[in-house]
């Protein structure tokens, strides 16, 4: 945002300092500052705000700068008021993911300057404080002063960005892991989206004229949108695989409803996690229902408003207080009755919580889930992909609907999919059509019909 609200301080000098004349400015109540080696820039510098000002040009409230200098911008600041711009709107996940991607591409776009730090303080400081506002509430720790202050001089202009080799240079970065090898195309995906969407921030800016991602002859990797059939258990292989939970100690006891839950209702992981008693109708007979209001993915302390490591928020692809109602069979209807009269609920309702009572950490349950297949499946499963993670139990429930006949429209419901999207990702998974299609190939092949 741009104001004309605008007023200079007289230049001051601080003899202990590399640069000793420091300018300093408000904008819109916010002070910025700007040092130099000789009082004859630091006065050229001021001049040329004054001169903005008096001319009536508006200043950019991020930068201090009058828009005539604002294209002057480097990367790492753009990049802190891009960020700053979707923190508080942007969901926990979305908020470490966009750090992890503003942390590549700012690697990429820093100047050869010498007293460079090595690379993993480099990311320290990049991910741990400059793109992690819980962090850059208070002032930066001290072993990363150094890193923060070589970080400002070495960052490229963003007019750089209207050379297409640096924006490849970017890009290219984007498709690499740390190690140099190839990154997972949904990593390069995700990345290149924030990248991209970062660039059209510098253009709403007036930072660049038009975003340059758009003439560059480069494309991300192909990602696979379909599921994975080798992952889908069968009803029997599920059987086993819950039936083994049990024999996991007493959390493997505590868990067993909770797997069967993504199973039988076609769950998310974070969204079981979050189902509390009054989301249950549990009747003593016949079909039950799951009334979903909130999911809480799992983020990490850093990227929450509140400090939990799970983000509380509403249902993925709905508004916040949009409600998924999921039929449940009977045999989960019994596994829930049986659980709570077992183990009862937390404080909060919670059906599914850790030992302390809180929510449901993904390291327990993952423990669990990998001891069960080693129970239940033969050596030569265990090693393939089969049922690998707890949320393949959500993948095969979705194809048991579509190979029972159960309408794409009515599965994509259960699910909170578009049917689009469920069509899209479980093609693979519906056993039967094959056979079929090659037996009316065969018989107009017999008939001549070809």
């Amino acid at each position: 945002m741009s104001s004309y609200e605008v007023r200079l301080w007289a230049i001051r000098k601080r003899p202990d300092r590399r640069l000793p004349y420091q300018l300093r400015w408000v904008v819109a109540g916010q002070e910025h500052s700007e040092s130099f080696l000789t009082k004859g820039l630091a006065d050229a510098f001021r001049s040329e705000l004054m001169g903005a000002a008096r001319a009536g040009e508006p200043f950019d409230e991020v930068t201090g700068l009058p828009a005539s200098r604002v294209r002057d911008v480097n990367w790492l600041e753009h990049a802190c008021a891009y960020v700053e711009m979707k923190w508080p709107r942007a969901a926990a996940k979305s908020r470490k993911s966009m750090a992890e991607a503003m942390t590549t591409v700012t690697l990429a776009l820093l100047a050869n300057r010498r007293g460079r730090p090595d690379d993993e303080s480099l990311r320290r400081a990049l991910y741990g404080w400059v793109f992690s506002l819980a962090h850059r509430a208070g002032a930066p720790p001290e072993d990363l002063s150094a890193t923060l202050a070589w970080l400002a001089g070495a960052s490229l202009p963003v007019g750089a960005l209207r050379d297409m080799a640096v924006v490849r240079r970017a890009l290219d970065a984007v498709s690499l892991r740390i190690d140099g090898t190839p990154a997972a195309a949904t990593t390069v995906y995700r990345k290149r989206a924030v990248f991209y969407n970062a660039l059209g921030y510098a253009v709403e800016r007036g930072l660049l004229p038009t975003n340059p991602i758009d003439q560059v002859q480069w494309s991300a990797p192909e990602v696979a949108e379909t599921v994975d059939r080798r992952v889908v258990a069968s009803p029997r292989q599920v059987g086993q695989l819950l039936a083994a939970v049990r024999t996991q100690g007493r959390r493997g006891d505590h868990l067993h409803a909770f797997f069967a839950t993504l199973y039988y209702a076609g769950l998310r992981p974070s969204e079981a996690i979050a189902v509390r008693a009054h989301n249950c109708v549990l009747p003593e007979t016949g079909w039950g229902r799951l009334d979903l209001t909130t999911s809480e993915p799992r983020a990490g302390q850093d990227w929450t408003d509140d400090g939990d490591a799970r983000d509380a928020r509403g249902l993925k692809h709905r508004s916040a207080d949009e409600v998924r109602s999921v039929p449940i069979p009977p045999v989960l209807v019994g596994i829930l009755i049986a659980h709570i009269k077992e183990h009862g609920v937390s404080a909060d309702g919670r059906l599914f919580r850790s030992e302390r009572g809180g929510p449901l950490q993904e390291t327990a349950y993952m423990r669990v889930w990998r001891g069960a297949r080693e129970h239940a499946l033969s050596p030569v499963q265990v090693e393939s992909p089969l049922a690998r993670r707890p949320y393949d139990l959500r993948h095969a429930c979705a194809s048991l609907m579509l190979n029972a006949g159960v309408p794409a429209t009515e599965a994509a419901r259960r699910l909170g999919h578009s049917v689009a999207m469920l069509l899209k990702r479980y093609a693979n998974c519906v056993d039967g059509q094959e056979q079929a299609a090659n037996e009316r190939i065969v018989a107009a092949l017999e008939g001549g019909e070809v």
